[in-house]
């Protein structure tokens, strides 16, 4: 008789069982979790229909005749096949396939209650289901996965996830130092932005300064200003912005010769075509000059930002560097 007891309860409680052996599995470089899935599939439909079946028969109307010539419908071969023909959808050809290669498997445990396994239950890894790093409650101690977690295959070892480091992910990177550490548990948390390395959370408490920081008298790591530097490390047509651990080039507006910040205000000298008005470049209107800078017949002259443009007066136009009045209308050619 089928035990609805242990055996079923044990084949709940699997994360996730399958009907094939180990060394079939890894064949072709299987995809161990896409074949869990599958198996994890197979097993939950293969529970559904065996509590669908738990209390029917042969349904043939003489039960206990049934019973005597073809044995319990609770054991037969018959309750097994109306199983198996649920485990997947016409669809889902990796199940149908899976089900169909290793369907004496199905049989054999039925049969003679066994049952194999490709996956392993969480936090465990590799052919036996060993414990990943740190146990199977709290794989690399919580701070990284564990290679092969949940499956047949992987080497158990640590991946840790970003400031942890190490085999057992225990250790910080660096940038971060440990706030709580003992032999299971460890929590690390970021350094101050101007430590290399540290043992705490302040400034004050780096080993080594970051690039573009320095201890000062405190022994505590404090921004470099670089735009103090002699020389300054900008061109001439740019001022600097200094920033933490850093710095940064600027352009210069485009009426300054040379600048010490931003806009027309910020000029060490005005460029070409401007002039200093009350601490602020402005253009110069060459236009509007004593002396005419168009000199040529009939030009005038046009102001633009930073110079102007000697242009041709309505009806002439330029030919060879003269202004040449246009034909009229009617003009003979």
């Amino acid at each position: 008789m089928l035990s609805t007891g242990p055996d079923l309860r044990l084949l709940r409680l699997l994360s996730c069982v399958t009907l094939i052996l180990l060394s079939e599995v890894t064949e072709a470089k299987k995809d161990l979790k896409s074949a869990c899935n599958t198996c994890q599939q197979i097993t939950d439909n293969f529970n559904k229909g065996f509590e669908k079946t738990a209390k029917q028969n042969f349904g043939g109307g003489n039960t206990a005749w049934e019973e005597r010539k073809l044995s319990k419908y609770e054991t037969s071969e018959i309750r097994l096949m109306e199983i198996v023909e649920g485990l997947c959808d016409s669809s889902s050809f990796e199940c149908n396939h899976m089900v169909e290669e290793h369907e004496e498997h199905f049989e054999t445990w039925w049969f003679k209650r066994w049952w194999f396994s490709v996956c392993c239950p969480k936090g465990t890894f590799g052919p036996d289901c060993n414990a990943c790093v740190g146990g199977s409650d709290r794989s690399c101690h919580g701070n990284g996965m564990c290679d092969g977690d949940g499956t047949r295959g992987g080497n158990g070892k640590c991946s840790c996830v970003h400031g942890y480091s190490g085999e057992f992910c225990l250790d910080c990177i660096d940038g971060y130092f440990n706030e709580v550490r003992n032999d299971t548990f460890s929590l690390c948390t970021e350094c101050h932005s101007s430590c290399k390395t540290c043992t705490g959370a302040t400034n004050q408490d780096c080993d080594e300064c970051k690039e573009g920081w320095e201890d000062d008298d405190q022994e505590a790591c404090v921004d470099v200003n670089e735009c103090s530097k002699d020389p300054p490390p900008c061109t001439e047509d740019q001022y600097c912005l200094n920033t933490e651990g850093s710095y940064s080039c600027k352009a210069c507006d485009k009426v300054c010769s040379g600048c010490t910040g931003a806009g027309p205000d910020k000029c060490q000298t005005c460029g070409s075509g401007y002039q200093d008005r009350d601490g602020t470049c402005t253009d110069i209107d060459e236009c509007s000059q004593s002396e005419p800078v168009c000199t040529e017949e009939h030009q005038e002259c046009v102001n633009n930002q930073g110079s102007y443009t000697c242009i041709c007066s309505e009806g002439y136009e330029e030919q060879d560097g003269e202004c040449v009045q246009t034909q009229q209308p009617g003009e003979d050619t």
